[in-house]
């Protein structure tokens, strides 16, 4: 079994998927860097609301962002979170 810290982690990380907003958030990001201006468009949130889930999931190392002049840009961190929604949304897809 793997050390107790360590699904202590896995948990956490999986918390962080279980809000459908943030989910959102990581999808929008899968796709594409985007800015917290364009988050809210897609998602019809207001930008308080969006920072605040950024935050969390920036926090969480699972975005980064970069500055670019006044804007700063978020994207997933690694190919990893990708590959965690992608293959979620592949299950949920299934035919059983």
């Amino acid at each position: 079994m793997p050390e107790e810290a360590d699904t202590e982690n896995v948990t956490e990380l999986f918390k962080l998927f279980g809000d459908s907003t943030r989910l959102k958030i990581m999808m929008a990001l899968d796709v594409t860097e985007l800015c917290v201006c364009d988050i809210c468009e897609i998602l019809d949130m207001n930008k308080s609301a969006v920072s605040h889930q950024l935050r969390v999931l920036k926090d969480a190392n699972v975005v980064v962002s970069r500055k670019e002049g006044r804007n700063v840009f978020y994207s997933l961190c690694d190919d990893h979170v990708k590959v965690i929604i992608e293959t979620a949304m592949e299950h949920v897809s299934e035919k059983l």
